[in-house]
C-alpha cells in the first residue's frame, strides 16, 4: 500500500518554524500532526489537519539523544488526535536539505511508542515523520502489530504546489 501525505504550505511552514525554536536543554524540538485518512485501492492519502508542539515542560533532560519527551506529552498528543479521530504523526526536524533519514534512535523509539497510538485511536494509520528544510521522510503503520512502511511522497499545497521526498 502506498501512502502520500499532503500539508497546506501554511501548516508545514508553521511546524518547521516551531521545530527550529531553541529549547533550554533539548537539542531538537518535537511536535505532532493530526491527519485525516482517505483510502483508494492500494493508495492511502493522509491529509494533515493540524500541528501541536510539545510544550517546554514536557521535555525530559537526556544528554544521550536530541530530545526526550515524557508521558504527559504523549497523553496530550493522543487527546489532540482523539477528539477528531485523526491519524497521529510524531514529527521532528533534522535540518539541512534533501530527504532526511531516521536515526537508529528514531526507529527504535518509534517502534515502541507508535503502536500505543492504536490503543487510543484504532483503525487509523499512525506514524512518525522527520523533516528537513525542503523534504521529509515518514514511516506509517496501519496496524499496531505490523512494521511500518515508508510514505511514498509528500505534497505541500499552496503557491507554489511542491512535491518532495519521493520514494517511488
Amino acid at each position: 500500500m502506498k501512502t502520500q501525505i499532503k500539508f497546506t504550505r501554511y501548516l508545514l511552514d508553521r511546524a518547521r518554524t516551531d521545530l527550529r525554536r531553541p529549547h533550554a536543554f533539548a537539542h531538537e524540538r518535537v511536535g505532532f500532526f493530526t491527519a485525516g485518512a482517505v483510502t483508494n485501492g492500494d493508495m492511502v492519502l493522509l491529509l494533515a489537519r493540524s500541528y501541536a508542539p510539545v510544550e517546554d515542560a514536557d521535555y525530559i533532560y537526556n544528554p544521550k539523544v536530541g530530545a526526550t519527551i515524557g508521558s504527559d506529552a504523549m497523553r496530550k498528543a493522543l487527546q489532540f488526535a482523539y477528539r477528531a479521530r485523526s491519524s497521529l504523526l510524531h514529527v521532528h526536524c533534522h535540518g539541512g536539505r534533501g530527504r532526511p533519514e531516521f536515526s537508529g534512535v528514531d526507529l527504535d523509539s518509534g517502534s515502541e511508542f507508535v503502536p500505543g497510538f492504536f490503543h487510543a485511536i484504532p483503525r487509523m494509520p499512525h506514524g512518525m515523520l522527520v523533516l528537513s528544510e525542503d523534504s521529509a521522510t515518514a514511516k506509517i503503520r496501519f496496524d499496531e502489530t505490523k512494521a511500518g512502511q515508508y510514505a511514498s511522497g509528500f505534497t505541500s499545497v499552496g503557491a507554489p504546489l511542491v512535491k518532495f521526498g519521493d520514494r517511488s
